[in-house]
């Protein structure tokens, strides 16, 4: 994936970025994320919803799979 650095934001607008990353949950790297989408692309990937929610929308004795994510664990070295 490709990054981006953003240098000589207003305050203000920082401010509301924080805020509207705490709203959502998230970290303001991701509120960028999500606001750049949204603005560029006019769409925002799929939602992954509440874990609990999910979890209490399982069927009894439904399969359940759990898919890891491709992007974890990434290499660290000490």
């Amino acid at each position: 994936m490709s990054q981006l650095l953003v240098r000589s934001i207003e305050p203000a607008v920082v401010k509301k970025l924080r805020s509207s990353a705490a709203t959502q949950g998230v970290s303001v790297e991701e509120a960028h994320r999500r606001l750049l989408r949204a603005t560029l692309t006019g769409g925002a990937p799929a939602q992954k919803g509440n874990f609990i929610e999910y979890l209490r929308a399982i069927p009894k004795g439904a399969p359940v799979e759990f898919p890891r994510r491709a992007d974890l664990p990434r290499n660290i070295s000490l």
